[in-house]
C-alpha cells in the first residue's frame, strides 16, 4: 500500500482505513459494514503483493 500523506487526511473528520484480511471475501463484507454505516469511498478490489499471504484494502 502507498504511504498515507497530508493529502488523503486534509479535511477533519476524514479517516483512511487499511484492512489485512486472508482473502477477498472477507476483506469486502468488512468494507461493506462499514459502508453500511458510515459515508464510505469503497474499493472495488483488493491488492495483494506477490508471494505474500492474505489481500490488502483501503477504503
Amino acid at each position: 500500500m502507498d504511504p498515507i500523506n497530508e493529502a488523503h487526511v486534509s479535511e477533519p473528520g476524514l479517516l483512511v482505513v487499511d484492512v489485512a484480511a486472508a482473502d477477498d471475501d472477507t476483506a469486502l463484507a468488512f468494507q461493506q459494514l462499514l459502508a453500511e454505516r458510515w459515508a464510505t469511498a469503497t474499493a472495488e478490489r483488493t491488492a495483494q503483493d506477490a508471494g505474500e499471504p492474505g489481500v490488502r484494502l483501503r477504503c
